[in-house]
C-alpha cells in the first residue's frame, strides 16, 4: 500500500515552480496533490502525480533534481478527532511522522505521510482499521 511521491529540489527563484509544472503539464501528467517547503535558498516540491516514474524522468531530462519516495496515503473520514487517532496509533507503535500533507477529492480525504518505518506503520494502521489508498487510487483521483 505504499505510493510513490515525486520530490523536486528547486532553487527559490522566480519562475522555477512554473518551469516544473510546465514540464509536467507538457507531458500530460496530472498533479493530484502537492506540498511546498522552503528555506532561504532552496525548496522541496513534493507531489503525488498520475505517472510518477515518467514525471521523474522528464524532470531530470529538463535539468531538475527529482526523485521518488515511498509514502502512505491514509484515508480519513471528516470527523472530529480522526487525525488525532491516526497520530495516537503511530505514536503508540513508536513511529514518527517526518512530514505530511493532505490529498483530497470530493469523495475522500487522505493524509500523505512519510514515516520513520513504513512497514510497521502499515501493519499498525491496518490492525487499527485505518484504510490506505492504493497506488492506483492515489494516482487517478479526479
Amino acid at each position: 500500500m505504499l505510493i510513490k511521491q515525486l520530490s523536486v529540489f528547486i532553487e527559490n527563484r522566480e519562475g522555477r515552480l512554473e518551469k516544473v509544472t510546465e514540464t509536467i503539464n507538457e507531458n500530460n501528467i496530472n498533479i493530484i496533490s502537492a506540498s511546498l517547503a522552503d528555506s532561504s535558498e532552496y525548496g522541496m516540491f513534493r507531489m503525488i502525480v498520475s505517472e510518477p516514474e515518467k514525471a521523474r524522468t522528464v524532470l531530470k531530462e529538463a535539468g531538475f533534481s527529482a526523485n521518488l519516495t515511498d509514502v502512505i496515503a491514509v484515508k480519513l473520514s471528516h470527523k472530529v478527532g480522526m487525525l488525532h487517532q491516526l497520530f495516537k496509533v503511530l505514536a503508540e507503535a513508536g513511529i514518527s511522522v517526518e512530514y505530511m500533507y493532505a490529498l483530497s477529492s470530493s469523495e475522500i480525504g487522505s493524509m500523505i505521510l512519510k514515516v520513520s518505518n513504513s512497514k510497521a506503520a502499515l501493519e499498525v494502521l491496518h490492525k487499527s482499521n485505518f484504510d490506505m489508498l492504493t497506488a492506483e487510487e492515489a494516482y487517478h483521483i479526479d
